[in-house]
């Protein structure tokens, strides 16, 4: 399924492998275990999504992922390489799209490659990016001028422009009103299709996660160990009425522990 979204630039995603991962935190003077023995490996040009509780540790695992802190205990690789810290290759999307309010659009999606000090050389990259988001037209403009879904556009041109092999989508939709989300996750199955880029998304939403990934990835209660995997067996653009979603949606809720909420 993988190959048949983007056969033609599927080598453009990294493989990402997570063994044996355990990883906690200090609170108070006493460890909190929040990742338990966490085995997952994600094929290149792949999109997975994470499911759980809140607070289990998805986020955790994608800032372990990102190389933004090291593992306890455990390997992750990235095509084969461990993750020894942040790379321009893994680029992390957040829920908030953290854009500076005093640099306009071009300037903001702008700031990776003016931090690795080529941008006077790949500025084309920038109108490239905000092309492909559909805000070619928006490069001068300022975040107030923006609206929400906008604003989350800025932040996905922004990753794209380093042209990520890994691209880590942290509930990227999660502040978004109900059509600018449907909307937005229409967008970000096009662009990954096109792009081929390797996907990890958070999500609290089980049926965002069944149009978008994949594969769904369902995490236990903190310290989270992994509960379930399904695949999704259907080729994009996928329908919410689909009796075969519908199906694996009730799966979800029900391994959440949510099965008389259906």
């Amino acid at each position: 399924m993988v190959a048949q979204a983007h056969a033609a630039t599927a080598s453009a995603g990294l493989a990402l492998s997570i063994d044996n991962l355990s990883h906690g935190f200090t609170l108070d003077g006493r460890h909190l275990p929040v990742l338990e023995r966490i085995c997952l490996d994600v094929a290149p040009g792949e999109f997975v999504a994470l499911l759980g509780p809140s607070g289990c540790g998805k986020s955790t695992l994608l800032r372990l992922a990102a190389g933004l802190e090291p593992a306890d205990c455990g390997a992750l690789l990235a095509d084969g390489v461990p993750i020894a810290g942040p790379d321009p290759s893994r680029v992390v999307v957040f829920q908030d799209p953290t854009l500076y309010p005093w640099r306009r659009v071009w300037d903001n999606v702008a700031l990776g490659l003016e931090a690795q000090g080529i941008l006077k050389t790949h500025s084309a990259k920038v109108d490239a990016a905000l092309e492909k988001v559909g805000l070619g037209q928006f490069a001068r403009a300022y975040p107030r001028q923006l609206s929400g879904g906008m604003a989350q556009r800025v932040a996905l041109a922004r990753a794209l422009v380093n042209e990520p092999r890994l691209l880590i989508l942290d509930e990227p939709l999660g502040k978004l009103d109900s059509l600018t989300r449907i909307s937005m996750q229409k967008e970000l199955i096009d662009l990954w299709q096109r792009q081929g880029y390797t996907a990890l998304l958070v999500t609290h939403d089980v049926e965002e996660a069944l149009l978008l990934a994949n594969r769904v990835i369902v995490l236990s209660d903190r310290p989270a160990a992994i509960k379930a995997q399904l695949t999704i067996e259907r080729p994009y653009p996928r329908h919410r009425d689909d009796p075969y979603l519908v199906d694996l949606r009730r799966q979800i809720m029900s391994l959440l522990g949510l099965g008389e909420s259906w």
